[in-house]
Parts: structure tokens; C-alpha cells; sequence
């Protein structure tokens, strides 16, 4: 080795990258000069001499330690760690280190074919001058996952599954025998029987469920869920346990319990809901006050902890919401039947009844089981009309009179009118306490009997939504501040927490910089409650103006993710200083979990266990992000599929993302998003302006921003890849970018020196 080919001496650099992989290839192990030379072969006494000064360099940067005159080891205190590898398409890989710092960069030949989120122990590549940090993949420890969903493609001896994520670096080839019956075209989950090692490269693997053909709507929903790891089955164990539950409500169990059955009770919910795991009651009290009950689906009283049926719910930790169906946390029986609020049905409740005056302000309230029967099941869309046929106007219009009258239009009218006035005064006071001000739109599309999308429309939150998320607030605000808020020195029982952390710091302040180039102010120091009325007051003044959308798209990328935890810190988003999550435990464990420990306090026993109970949140928390990823790729499938039949056609839109390897778009009619890539704006030479959110030609400095009117034509719809492409379209009816604006900037640029195009690459694109 001391000799290349040809008979060339090896320059420093090179013997520098071969004592490199010798000590990283060999990481615990100290070795002598004589060890070194022999393993190298460094044959010739100035190679040797070389070798020793460069080792004495990676001992003063701390990559290798000197553990005697003449030998050396590896660093393995700085330069050995443990963490996630992350593998993009684009072939940017990198590792997460367990302890918390900034992740690094690993090359694909320095990968070991580790695949994303397996855990693995890497070293760090010796750092030369003007080098970024390099690790490399030494070992993978743990396998994220070993199930892969993908389009078989069947051979005369063996079939291949190929994915469509581009995250798997080697193809997983099937024997013939292990393909189940499936054909080349057909969707299929494949369980990975035997992983790449030194001397095979390709992972071995056999089916184990054939999904259907592609482009079956189930059969790709289905694809969704296994590609996430999510259950597209419910056990059949699982079911049985649950067809053996009484759904009969005993005597006793109405002893035991405060009975609101003669109380007006309501749920209000989406048009095609099913399991209603809320209701309301209100009734005017001989005090004068209002008695508003909230009530829960008592989910605990069915579903014991450690059952087969809670074991389940564990894994799962929430229902998924795809387009076109639920694949629910709990047993169909359970959750649309017993457990489901249905109206004119006798059912137990968990609740919190308050006392409050008109004004919302609550004298009292307290907790119980009990049990209703719901008079009246609304769609959100029939609360709202009868709240608009009563001149109750949707935002900030006055409500009807506090006391019912006659001459209200609608079925119970007169309390849901009330209902609504006293959710607008808890609304008021939120915000005046500091909850900061986001409405966003959701996006819905309507099905067909196959599961094609007819239609892509936002939906937006009105009054109704308000009316029932206010009450939920309240409901979980108050039970976690009466486990959480306890007398000075005193402990706190454990309780599963919905926490919400401040914004981030450096993310406010590029908010606050470029609001200002549109003449907005905001403050990003000072108290939690000025920092989020600054901003409330920022979603005001922009409300209904051209900018609206790109600033709160800016806002909300400030903001921290909520999740759940027994360490409370508070919502910083709803300004609550305690909160949870009570209010339902059809579709979310932490609700469940929250139940069984209020009714454990209430009856006096003692604490939780608080590490077994924040395992189970940081669980909760995953699988609430896995789960709306699954529903984000679900809709963009659907959108995907929507505009599948389109193709050339034109339509305005705007730019509602901004990357270096081009720009999004939303068309304005029906919403569906798209990318240009950088590659069609074919004018210029774009640079990415990333803390201005925007695009800027070196030559003729034109800048595509985020929020820019745009007119586009459909070039291609890509529903594997769920990737739907556009073009810019001009006056003419061509394919060529619009003018854009002029930067003031771009017009002083040079056009002078080397151009170079942005990057081709591309990305994939509830409290």
C-alpha cells in the first residue's frame, strides 16, 4: 500500500485518508507504529516518517488518542456516537446524534446502507481544512423498520419490489416462492428476511400481503398506511374481545353515577361522523346561573388497562384521518356503538359540569361519571345555519339575548344560541390572556363511490367549530389545573400533559424582519403574553390583505410543535399554564390515560408512575406525527389524482413555497398544490433567498415570492409519486415564467462571472 499502481509514492493526502479508514475501521483497538506500517504497508522510512507526523496532527484535532510513543487508537470519547442516520433522496444523508447537537453530514459511501431512522454508531471523518464535519456508519445498531411497501415487478425466477420513496439504496429482490400469488403491477407489504452485508449487497425479502393492483383506491390508501407502519387490519382477537363487551347499562351503574338523562343534550359534529366522543348539556339553574355539562365518551369504563383491546389502542395511540376513511384507534364496536354518544341512546360519560353567569364566568364546576341521553345529533353545518337564521353573525357579531325568547328559528334554538354566547365570551377572554390568533383553512375533497375526488375545496372553522372547541378548551384546561395546580411546596400527582413550548427565538426575529418590509411591527422579547399579543395583532392588521397568507405562513413556521408530557410547561399557544387532553378518548390514548388517573385521584389513590407514564406520552407524540404524515401523503395522493385529467390546462394560483429547487404553487379555484421546478424558469439564474422567502434572477433580478399571483399550466401528474408538476404559463397560452418583480438588488447585479442554475433536486411537499 505504501505504493500505488505505476510505482507513484502516496502523497500526504492520500496517507492521510488511508489512516483515517484504518482507525475508524478499527475503532477501540490501539495499534503500534510496527502494527501501523505492517497493516499500510509503509515500507520506505520517509512514508513512515510521514505517517508519524500526520498521526501526531489527529492527535492535537483529538481524532486519534496517543497512548504511548509509539502507538495510537481512535478517539472513541469524541470521535464514536451513537444516533439516527436520516437518508435522503438526494443522497444528503446525515446523523442525529443522540446527545442533542447538530447533525452531520454522511456521504453514501460512508452510509453502510443504513436506511432512515435506523440506529447507528458512526465516527467521525478526520477534519481537514475548510472540510464540513463528515461522519461514517461504523455499525447499525437497530433497524427502524423491516416492512416495505412498494410495486412488484415479477420475473421469470424471482420478482423485486420497487419503492417509490427513493430511501432504500439497494432493491429488495423476492424469491419466487415467497411472492404470495402476486403480479408484476400489484401493491404489496414485503417483510425483509436478510440484510446487505460485506459480501452481499441486495436486501432479501418475501411478501406478506398483496394490497391490490396499483391504482385501486384501497389498495393505495392501504399502501399509505403500511408504508408509515400503520394498521390497515384490525386483529380478529382484538374484534372478538370487543363483540364480548355488554353495551347494556346496568342499574347499578346508574346508582353510581349523576344521571343528566332529562338535561338538553347535544352533539355537534362533522356531517359523517360517526363516533361522537362529545356532547354538551345546558340548562338555566334556580341560582340564575348556567349549568353547561361537557361530556365524554367513558371509554375507561369499558376498555381495562392491560386488555387486548387497550394493548391495541396503546400501539395505535390515535386514529388516523385519510381522506376517504378512519382507520380508528379502538374496535369498530366500540367506537361507532358503545361507546359513540349516539342520540336517544342511554350512555356513560366522564364530565365536567361548570356553573357559569352570562359572561361565562365560572362560579363553579366539578367532575363526575355520569350518564346521558343525547336528544339531538347536529352537523356542524346546521348549528351554523340556525346561529346565522338568528342574526348571531359569524367572527364578532352580538349574539341573541342571553335569555331564550320565543321567536327563535330552529330546533333548540334558543340554548344553542346561549351555548354559542357563552363559547364567544370564553373565546374573548382566551385571547385577552394571550392565545395567539391562528384560523387556518383545512383542505377537504368530496369522494366518490370508488374513492375518485370530484371536488378540492378549504374548509374554514365558523362559529359552529368555535362554539364546540371552546368548550373542549375550557374542559381540559380545568382538569389539568386540578391535578397540576397545587399549594406551594406541595406535589403534584402525575398527569399526561398537552404542552406547547415558546417560539422559537431566532425564527420570531426573521418573522419580525420581514414583516417589516410591508410595514407591520412586532415585538419578539419581553413577557409570553407580549410577545403573542404582538403577534395577534400582527394576524389582525394583515387580515384581508394581500400578504395575509405568506405572513401567517411565516408565523406558524415560528411555532413549536405541541406534544404531550407529564413535565409541564404550559400551552404557549392557548395561554394556558395547564392543559390536557380529556375530551377524546375514542380517537386518542392520552385522553384515556388521562381518565383512568383522574378517576384513580378521585377515588384517592395515589400518584402515577411518572416514568412509565411519560414513556407512553413521548409514544403518543410519535404516533401523532406518523399518523398526519400518513394523512398529508393521503391528501396529496388525492390531489394528485384530482388533477390527473387536467393536464395543459391553465389556471391562476399563487406561490405558497419557496425552495431552492423551485417554487409551489395553489391554484386560487380548487386549492391543489404543484411545483415549478427551477429547471423551467429558464429565463435566468435564480438564488434562493431563503430568509426572505423568495427567488431572485442574477441577471434581470426578478423574484418570485412567496404569496405572488401567478398564472400556471398543469405539465404532469405523477400519482405513484404523488407529484403534480406546473409549469408558468404567459398571456399566450405558453409555458414560459410571467415577469415577476425587480429588486432593486437584481437590477445592480453584474452580469458578469460564471452563471449557475439552482439545485434540480426535489422534496416531498391539531393542538
Amino acid at each position: 500500500m505504501g505504493k500505488k499502481k505505476g510505482g507513484k509514492r502516496m502523497t500526504k493526502k492520500q496517507l492521510f485518508a488511508a489512516l483515517t479508514a484504518f482507525f475508524q475501521g478499527n475503532a477501540g483497538t490501539t495499534f503500534s507504529f510496527k502494527q501501523i506500517f505492517k497493516s499500510l504497508e509503509l515500507n520506505t522510512h520517509p512514508l513512515k516518517m510521514l505517517a508519524i507526523d500526520i498521526m501526531e496532527e489527529m492527535a492535537w484535532d483529538d481524532f486519534l488518542t496517543k497512548v504511548s510513543e509509539n502507538s495510537y487508537c481512535l478517539n472513541t470519547k469524541t470521535q464514536v456516537q451513537e444516533g439516527i442516520f436520516r437518508r435522503k433522496s438526494n443522497g444528503k444523508n446525515s446523523f442525529i446524534p443522540d446527545d442533542g447537537s447538530q447533525p452531520v453530514f454522511v456521504a453514501e459511501r460512508n452510509s453502510m446502507s443504513a436506511l432512515d431512522g435506523d440506529k447507528v454508531k458512526v465516527t467521525f471523518m478526520a477534519r481537514r481544512e475548510r472540510h464540513i464535519k463528515e461522519a461514517m456508519v461504523i455499525g447499525i445498531l437497530e433497524h427502524a423498520r423491516d416492512h416495505f411497501v412498494g410495486r412488484l415487478r415479477v420475473e421469470k425466477d424471482f420478482a423485486f419490489l420497487v419503492t417509490q420513496d427513493g430511501l432504500l439504496p439497494y432493491d429488495i429482490i423476492i424469491p419466487k416462492q415467497k411472492v404470495k400469488g402476486g403480479k408484476t403491477g400489484d401493491k404489496a407489504v414485503v417483510k425483509v428476511k436478510a440484510w446487505p452485508d460485506s459480501e452481499h449487497k441486495n436486501i432479501l425479502g418475501e411478501v406478506v400481503d398483496i394490497l391490490g393492483q396499483q391504482g385501486d383506491n384501497d389498495a393505495e390508501m392501504n399502501s399509505i398506511l403500511a408504508q408509515y407502519g400503520l394498521p390497515y387490519k384490525y386483529p380478529a382477537n382484538v374484534e372478538e374481545a370487543a363483540e364480548k363487551i355488554p353495551a347494556e347499562i346496568t342499574e347499578k351503574d346508574i346508582a353510581e353515577r349523576e344521571d343528566f338523562r332529562d338535561v338538553f343534550t347535544c352533539t355537534i359534529d362533522p356531517r359523517d361522523a360517526k363516533d361522537f366522543d362529545d356532547a354538551l348539556s345546558i340548562r338555566r339553574l334556580d341560582n340564575g346561573l348556567w349549568e353547561v355539562g361537557v361530556h365524554i365518551a367513558d371509554v375507561s369504563h369499558y376498555v381495562t388497562e392491560g386488555s387486548v383491546i387497550d394493548k391495541e389502542a396503546v400501539k395505535r395511540a390515535t386514529s388516523v384521518y385519510l381522506v376517504d376513511r378512519t382507520i380508528p384507534m379502538l374496535p369498530e364496536r366500540l367506537c361507532n356503538f358503545i361507546c359513540s354518544l349516539r342520540p336517544d341512546e342511554e350512555k356513560l360519560a366522564y364530565s365536567v359540569i361548570f356553573e357559569m353567569n352570562d359572561e361565562a364566568d365560572i362560579k363553579r364546576w366539578h367532575l363526575a361519571h355520569t350518564v346521558i341521553k343525547s336528544n339531538r345529533r347536529y352537523a356542524y353545518e346546521e348549528v351554523q345555519q340556525i346561529l346565522e337564521d338568528n342574526g348571531v353573525v359569524d367572527g364578532t357579531g352580538e349574539p341573541a339575548p342571553a335569555a331564550p325568547v320565543n321567536g327563535y328559528k330552529g330546533e333548540n334554538a334558543a340554548l344553542l344560541i346561549q351555548l354559542d354566547k357563552l363559547a364567544k365570551a370564553l373565546r374573548k377572554q382566551r385571547f385577552k390572556n394571550g392565545a395567539v390568533k391562528f384560523d387556518r383553512e383545512e383542505l377537504h375533497f368530496d369522494i366518490d363511490e370508488k374513492g375518485k375526488p370530484t371536488r378540492c375545496y378549504f374548509k374554514k372553522s365558523k362559529d359552529a367549530n368555535k362554539l364546540i372547541e371552546e368548550f373542549m378548551l375550557i374542559a381540559n384546561r380545568t382538569v389539568a389545573e386540578s391535578i397540576g395546580r397545587v399549594k406551594k411546596g406541595a406535589k403534584a400527582k402525575t398527569l399526561p400533559y398537552r404542552i406547547h413550548d415558546q417560539p422559537d427565538p431566532t425564527k420570531l426575529e426573521t418573522l419580525r424582519q420581514f414583516v417589516v418590509k410591508f410595514g407591520y411591527k412586532m415585538k419578539t422579547s419581553g413577557t409570553k403574553g407580549a410577545i403573542s399579543k404582538s403577534l395577534n395583532s400582527l394576524m389582525d392588521e394583515c387580515a384581508g390583505k394581500k400578504e395575509q397568507k405568506l405572513i401567517e405562513t411565516v408565523a406558524l413556521r415560528a411555532m413549536m410543535k405541541a406534544k404531550y408530557s407529564v413535565h409541564n410547561i404550559g400551552h404557549y399557544g392557548l395561554a394556558f399554564d395547564y392543559y390536557t387532553h380529556f375530551t377524546s378518548p375514542i380517537r386518542r390514548y392520552p385522553d384515556t390515560m388521562v381518565h383512568r388517573l383522574l378517576t384513580k385521584y378521585q377515588a384517592g389513590g395515589r400518584s402515577a408512575n411518572k416514568d412509565h407514564c411519560e414513556e407512553l406520552c413521548e409514544h403518543c407524540s410519535d404516533m401523532e406525527q406518523v399518523a398526519q404524515n400518513a394523512e398529508r401523503d393521503s391528501i396529496k395522493y388525492k390531489m394528485v389524482e384530482f388533477m390527473a385529467d387536467k393536464l395543459g390546462e391553465e389556471y391562476d394560483a399563487h406561490i405558497s413555497g419557496i425552495q431552492s429547487y423551485g417554487i409551489y404553487c395553489e391554484i386560487d379555484d380548487n386549492h391543489c398544490e404543484g411545483l415549478v421546478s427551477m429547471r423551467d424558469l429558464d429565463d435566468d439564474y435564480y438564488d434562493f433567498d431563503e430568509k426572505n422567502y423568495c427567488l431572485v434572477g442574477r441577471r434581470g433580478g426578478h423574484v418570485y415570492q412567496l404569496g405572488d399571483a401567478v398564472r400556471i399550466k398543469v405539465a404532469s401528474a405523477n400519482v405513484e409519486r404523488k407529484q403534480l408538476d406546473f409549469t408558468l404559463a404567459t398571456p399566450d397560452g405558453g409555458s414560459k415564467h410571467s415577469s415577476g418583480r425587480k429588486t432593486e438588488q437584481g437590477e445592480q447585479k453584474s452580469d458578469k462571472g460564471e452563471r449557475r442554475k439552482g439545485s434540480k433536486g426535489r422534496k416531498g411537499g391539531k393542538r
